[in-house]
Order: C-alpha cells, then structure tokens, then sequence
C-alpha cells in the first residue's frame, strides 16, 4: 500500500514543514509494515512537497496510524495535506527491468456495497 499526500508549503514555512515531515517520517517508518518513506520537493514549483510512505497491507497502514504518538504528530500533518485521494495499491510493481502484474485486492463491486455487506472480493477490479 502506498501512502501520497502533496502539500503547498510556502517558503518561510519550510523549516517547520521540515521539522514535521521529519518527525511523521520516523514514527511511521518505525511501525511495523512499514517498508519506508520520504518526502520530497517539486522541482518546477518549489512550494509543492510530496509525502510518500509504502507499507506491506492496508492493515498495516491502518496500524500505523494507530499508536497515540502518531496521532498526535502525524496525523495532523497529514490532515494539511491536498484534498485528493492518498491510499493507493500498486498494481504494476517493477525491479531489474521485469514488471509483476499485481491483482487488486478490492472487489468490483467496492464503490457500491455498504457497510455490512462486504464479504470480501469475489471478482476483482
């Protein structure tokens, strides 16, 4: 599972978006599941970062975010992220010039069912 959130951060408050990322970064590299993370700046417009953190499952990422120290510092970074879309799973991962074709893990059927109704991906996307 990937973890993307951008953020607009203008240049006088980099020091202390820095400072934050930093500390978000440690706890949520510690977690276990975590493989790791990184942020980083655009180069064309310098006032736009991106956080990016990839752990083993979606479980794990909700683990994650359990623990009260990472709500109390990583969560409200995360809430001053874009309003967009953060959780995404890979579906096309590549190494040494050899792509793996994933399969998704949410069912077809995702953006319908209600709460209590899913059993569980019968067909994938």
């Amino acid at each position: 599972m990937l973890l993307v959130c951008r953020f607009t951060v203008p240049e006088t408050d980099v020091p202390a978006f820095a400072e934050r990322a930093t500390k978000a970064l440690e706890l949520l590299t510690a977690q276990p599941g975590c493989r790791g993370g990184q942020v980083a700046r655009s180069l064309d417009e310098p006032d736009l970062f991106v956080l990016t953190v990839e752990f083993d499952s979606v479980v794990a990422y909700r683990r994650a975010l359990s623990p009260f120290e990472v709500r109390e510092h990583v969560v409200p970074l995360l809430s001053e992220a874009v309003a967009e879309a953060a959780a995404f799973e890979p579906l096309l991962v590549a190494d040494g010039g050899s792509v793996q074709v994933r399969t998704s893990l949410l069912a077809s059927d995702a953006g319908t069912v209600r709460l209590g109704e899913a059993a569980g991906p019968a067909v994938p996307r």
